[in-house]
């Protein structure tokens, strides 16, 4: 059963060696790296990954929220890797799809995940018309030039 281990990151300022360092660690073989946003369904390493496993391989990552950003697009990716007889693991997080309680894990996971984020992108922006309000302009300077 080959294992082959996915990192991404998001934008330049962070770094691959965390995640390569664990995925080594536990003795992944082989890890593919990318640099795309998680939102971002169009990665190519995630595409050409997803072409190329078969029956019996096995994906891994550290955390879930390195493979997608939503509940759809993690169940999406799942959907393709069942339809080929291939599976999941997140080292990080309970998760291994080779058993009914690892999917039931990843389901419930993911879920919570999205709902974080969607409640962090709520407060944002509440915080940023609040400072609209006060006469501030928030979000990043070097994008408003």
């Amino acid at each position: 059963m080959p294992l082959v281990g996915y990192a991404r990151v998001s934008t330049d300022d962070q770094t691959l060696l965390p995640q390569v360092q664990a995925l080594t660690a536990a003795g992944y073989p082989v890890i593919h790296r990318e640099q795309a946003s998680g939102g971002d369904r169009a990665r190519p390493v995630l595409a050409m990954l997803l072409d190329g496993i078969r029956r019996g391989d096995t994906l891994v990552v550290v955390r879930i929220d390195r493979l997608a950003r939503s509940l759809s697009h993690l169940l999406e990716v799942i959907e393709q890797l069942e339809a080929k007889g291939a599976f999941f693991r997140s080292i990080e997080d309970p998760i291994d799809t080779a058993s009914p309680q690892g999917k039931f894990t990843l389901q419930v996971l993911g879920a919570a995940a999205e709902f974080e984020r969607a409640l962090i992108r709520e407060r944002t922006r509440a915080g940023l018309a609040s400072a609209r309000l006060a006469g501030r302009i928030g979000g990043n300077p070097g994008l408003r030039a």
